[in-house]
């Protein structure tokens, strides 16, 4: 009988697993726009929007950061590493979801500003987990929010290896910031014409009469 009970535990477990896997937002379907990102995921405005209001990190940048690291894809993990060039093998690191936290990083994060309960597969965890990130490279290397070019460079090899230059002899991840800050500029310039939209969110309101 204990088995049986067991095995329908271990069963439900899976099948919430999977629950929370089938109901996470697809990603996008056009991610080189901003304001089509925002009109199929309105709540994702709201959430970057929250997070640039608390920690200082525009829209714009946060965005283009969670491009550059998922496509949204809210469960995505690096892929295994090959043993012997065929067996699947572990993973390169632990990072997870929208945002790419390592587990490291976001058990500091969920310490000092989000609570235990902060989901990596959760927008508005993720975005965030961002803003929170690049708060504290701003304290600890005078980087400007305003600058993702650098605030990414620090994003991938930490703050103290940004402070010590570690990216200077990575090409890979000095190309990959310029492109994040390429992404981050052009979504800028979309949000400006359609951020109106984004901002109704009271029942009263009517774009394009509405105010933020």
């Amino acid at each position: 009988m204990r088995g049986w009970i067991g095995r329908l535990s271990l069963l439900g477990m899976a099948l919430g697993l999977t629950g929370c896997a089938m109901f996470a937002p697809a990603p996008p379907r056009d991610q080189t726009n901003l304001c089509e990102i925002f009109r199929e995921q309105p709540d994702w405005y709201d959430a970057s929007r929250d997070a640039q209001q608390k920690w200082g990190t525009p829209i714009w940048t946060q965005m283009a950061f969670i491009e550059r690291e998922s496509s949204f894809r809210s469960h995505v993990k690096p892929p295994r590493q090959r043993l012997l060039g065929f067996i699947p093998w572990t993973r390169p690191s632990s990072a997870y979801g929208y945002a790419q936290a390592q587990d490291p990083v976001w058990g500091e994060y969920q310490v000092e500003a989000a609570g235990w309960f902060a989901s990596r597969s959760d927008m508005e965890d993720a975005t965030d987990f961002i803003g929170w990130y690049n708060a504290r490279t701003r304290r600890m290397t005078g980087v400007s929010l305003h600058n993702p070019e650098h605030l990414y460079l620090a994003y991938h090899e930490g703050q103290g290896g940004y402070r010590r230059g570690s990216y200077r002899n990575k090409p890979g991840v000095r190309r990959a910031a310029r492109q994040v800050a390429a992404t981050a500029g052009r979504y800028r310039a979309q949000l400006a014409a359609c951020e109106a939209e984004f901002r109704c969110d009271r029942f009263y309101q009517v774009w394009p009469f509405c105010r933020g």
